[in-house]
């Protein structure tokens, strides 16, 4: 019996998380003894600011943290979730409305399994988060991708959109600020997007959990339900504490979304997991009902090391680096390093490229594959300003300097 015929068909076409595999294999360099500096993982270096903390181990020691508690989260908790959806995302929500998930990623996979029936299309603008498609296939789910490159801002258009859909379309994927790349759609588009799926009845997965990391002269990443309030009938908006507040660890995540829909969602996590961890729970409370101080603080860093890394970046020759408004990652075009010899390899593709960097330059950096089309790399500035300066300079004494 084969390894493909041993599972079944829908995991068997699952791919591995890119940017896990990636972050794994520097990490192993990195104890095998190997100065790898990696900026592959989407993770603050940043310890959870203090309080957050207290209230944990305060939690711990808490008796009714020590047994199960509702599958869809604390009560409290919702609470919390609903009143951050009203300040942040415009939307005025019954706690009710609120699933309390383990991780953004289980948000991600649990809004697609609400939605989707086997053949639906599922529009995933592109660059794209590597698990987006995942999940969609598990979902029994089409991914649809629509790619808009550097010369866009990383931006679709409406009319990118409207060329894609079909009579199976039934989702569009929104991410405003984006991972990879960074980029955060203006008010006016996040409105005609939001405008055209209402008018087509497509529905729209919005995930904001990069919402208050916004740089510059953005303000704020205005939510696809706030620009579009009709649209809030027809939307799931998907959230978590892990990069606003340093808690990628912790796995607290959620989603938001009409009655009906998270009542089915609310039945799936009640067989899939249960609760997520009351400990958890009591800190995401305290990280979104305490000071915000030490999220200000934090972004205020990642904004010094985005200004760094892009202008750094754009010194080597053959890379374009768009300047990102959000997020805490840079997207280069790298087309214009391939088809050369360096250090005796010639790489043909972001992938190939990756790897020369990997072991020419102890650089870890995720392909563009991962995402979408090939010639391109992301790079989080989410490490420390010390090794960011330095892995960017050992790319610069690889490949030059302008």
């Amino acid at each position: 019996m084969t390894q493909q015929q041993r599972l079944s068909t829908r995991l068997a076409a699952i791919a591995e998380s890119a940017t896990l595999k990636v972050d794994a294999k520097a990490k192993a360099l990195q104890a095998a003894g190997r100065p790898v500096i990696s900026y592959a993982a989407g993770e603050p270096d940043f310890a959870t600011p203090e309080h957050i903390v207290e209230a944990a181990s305060a939690a711990v020691l808490d008796p009714r943290n020590h047994r199960y508690t509702p599958a869809a989260g604390l009560p409290e908790l919702r609470e919390a979730v609903a009143a951050k959806t009203l300040r942040d995302s415009g939307l005025e929500v019954a706690p009710s409305q609120v699933i309390v998930t383990n991780g953004g990623k289980q948000a991600v996979y649990q809004s697609f399994a609400a939605l989707l029936n086997p053949g639906d299309e599922a529009l995933l603008p592109a660059p794209y988060w590597t698990t987006y498609p995942e999940v969609v296939k598990l979902a029994g789910g089409v991914p649809v991708e629509v790619f808009a490159g550097a010369d866009q801002g990383y931006r679709v258009t409406v009319e990118q959109l409207e060329a894609a859909r079909t009579e199976r379309t039934k989702v569009l994927l929104f991410v405003s600020p984006s991972n990879p790349t960074g980029a955060v759609y203006s008010d006016e588009q996040t409105k005609a997007i939001g405008e055209w799926a209402l008018e087509h009845g497509i529905w729209v997965i919005t995930d904001e959990i990069y919402q208050n990391l916004v740089y510059g002269s953005v303000e704020r990443a205005l939510s696809i339900v706030e620009a579009v309030p009709e649209l809030a009938q027809q939307a799931i908006l998907v959230n978590g504490v892990a990069k606003t507040y340093a808690m990628t660890g912790w796995r607290v995540g959620w989603m938001v979304g009409p009655a009906d829909v998270i009542k089915g969602a609310a039945n799936l996590q009640s067989h899939l997991s249960s609760n997520v961890s009351n400990v958890s729970q009591r800190a995401a409370i305290a990280a979104l009902t305490g000071t915000q101080e030490p999220v200000e603080r934090m972004r205020e860093a990642f904004n010094r090391r985005r200004q760094l890394i892009v202008e750094e970046l754009n010194r080597i020759p053959g890379v374009v680096t768009p300047t990102p408004e959000g997020a805490f990652y840079v997207y280069p075009d790298v087309s214009g390093l391939l088809g050369r010899e360096w250090g005796g390899v010639t790489p043909t593709s972001s992938l190939e490229l990756a790897d020369l960097v990997l072991e020419q330059a102890e650089v870890a950096a995720v392909p563009g594959e991962a995402f979408g089309p090939s010639g391109f790399l992301r790079l989080s500035y989410a490490l420390g300003d010390e090794p960011l300066l330095e892995g960017v300079r050992r790319l610069q004494a690889l490949f030059g300097t302008k």
